[in-house]
Parts: structure tokens; C-alpha cells; sequence
């Protein structure tokens, strides 16, 4: 009963505190109400015993990702953005996608079939520890991928560099 209490008090504070973020008109507050997301997303996973993911949360979201956010929204010019009514009329639209996206969602939820079971049983997790086997599985079998998305991820920061460095010279 305890645990199922738990996962409803993450699970609702989690929704309210993603619908906050996205309603707010101020982006400063909006990236503070996401700044407690993360540490309750972070939350959720020490309980579901995820220890490693739930630091990497804090670090690299809370961490990294947030401030670039701020600096980002402090380097931007917000008080002309608050002034223009540009995004006004589109709420029946943005009504129209959130109704079909839920839709979906329902309908994959409901269509759901599980795979065939992982060759990592629980009490092997258990014996090996969550981030020793999360690392076997990813330097092993999916090397690739990761390898790929370490590329797209360099491309971007060259990508980031070359920008900011024809800002600078003009």
C-alpha cells in the first residue's frame, strides 16, 4: 500500500508541476517550477531503486540543462516577447493536438503486447548492482548506438561553436 502511495504522491506533483511549467508566463519561473521537476523526477527514481539514473538526473538536467535554459532566456530580449500577443488565438488548435496526441496515447496504452523477457532477471540486478549492469548492456550490446549519439552530439557542439563564433567577429 506504502509503495503505490508513494508512486500516486510522484506521479501527480510530477504532472502539476509539468503543467506548471508550461503555463507560465514568466520563462524565469518557468525554469524554477522545472528545476523542482527534475529533483522530483530524480525522486521518483531513488524510489523506484534506479540510484544511478536518478544522479544522472540531477546532474545533467538539474545541473547543466537548467542553467543553460537560464542563460539562454536571460540573454534573450523577453520584454518585447511578453508584449506581443502573437500566440493568442491558437488555443483551439493546441486543443485540437493535445485531444489527438492523448487519443493516441490511449490507444497505444491499450494495444500494448510485451516482448519477450530480458536475459537480466531481478535478483541478477539485484547481486550485480542497477548501474554495473546498465553499463554491461550499453558498452555491449548497444555500443553502436550510443557511438552515434556521442557523433550527433559533437556535431552540435561544433555546430554551437561556429555560430557563437561569427557573432562575435560581426
Amino acid at each position: 500500500m506504502l509503495p503505490k502511495l508513494f508512486f500516486g504522491y510522484f506521479a501527480a506533483v510530477i504532472t502539476v508541476l509539468s503543467i506548471l511549467v508550461v503555463t507560465r508566463r514568466n520563462p524565469v519561473h518557468s525554469v524554477m517550477w522545472m528545476l523542482l521537476l527534475f529533483f522530483n523526477l530524480a525522486s521518483m527514481y531513488l524510489f523506484l531503486d534506479a540510484e544511478f539514473i536518478a544522479a544522472i538526473q540531477v546532474i545533467v538536467y538539474a545541473g547543466a540543462i537548467l542553467v543553460l535554459f537560464l542563460f539562454v532566456v536571460l540573454l534573450l530580449n523577453l520584454r518585447e516577447e511578453l508584449k506581443a500577443n502573437r500566440f493568442i488565438g491558437s488555443w483551439p488548435a493546441g486543443l485540437i493536438v493535445a485531444a489527438a496526441i492523448m487519443v493516441s496515447m490511449v490507444f497505444a496504452i491499450n494495444s500494448f503486447v510485451p516482448g519477450p523477457m530480458g536475459t537480466y532477471s531481478i535478483d541478477y540486478i539485484q547481486k550485480e548492482t542497477y548501474t554495473k549492469v546498465l553499463g554491461e548492456v550499453l558498452y555491449t550490446e548497444y555500443l553502436f548506438p550510443f557511438e552515434i549519439a556521442s557523433l550527433i552530439l559533437l556535431i552540435a557542439i561544433i555546430g554551437a561553436i561556429v555560430l557563437a563564433k561569427k557573432r562575435m567577429r560581426s
